[in-house]
């Protein structure tokens, strides 16, 4: 699965594999839909309410960071349980961690939101 392309076929390359993965979660992942549809709504009100350029861009950056983190949480989940189905301590651990990441970031999203806007 190495991306043996060099130079602005690998750019390409690279683009395409992000898409699918893009695809995939969001095809499969239950939570990343919801906190993508919530994005539909945040960025644009990011954009109406932030007083300032940086502050909109900190409000949109929150939650992509979000989305960012979902995105990696799910990778780690797709790995673990391609290793097996069998319950693991340390493949728990991996996932708890996964979940309490996504969670971490939900709430900096809050506390930004807040921040600002009031």
């Amino acid at each position: 699965m190495k991306n043996e392309a060099t130079g602005l076929k690998r750019i390409f390359t690279a683009y395409e594999f992000s898409i699918k993965g893009l695809k995939t979660c969001y095809q499969s992942e239950a939570a990343f839909r919801q906190e993508v549809w919530l994005a539909t709504v945040l960025i644009p009100l990011a954009i109406v309410l932030g007083k300032t350029k940086v502050e909109q861009v900190v409000l949109i950056a929150a939650v992509f960071l979000v989305l960012i983190v979902e995105m990696l949480n799910s990778a780690v989940e797709s790995v673990v349980d391609r290793v097996g189905d069998e319950y693991h301590v340390l493949s728990g651990a991996a996932k708890d961690m996964g979940s309490a990441a996504v969670w971490l970031s939900l709430i900096l999203l809050i506390i930004t939101w807040l921040i600002i806007l009031i």
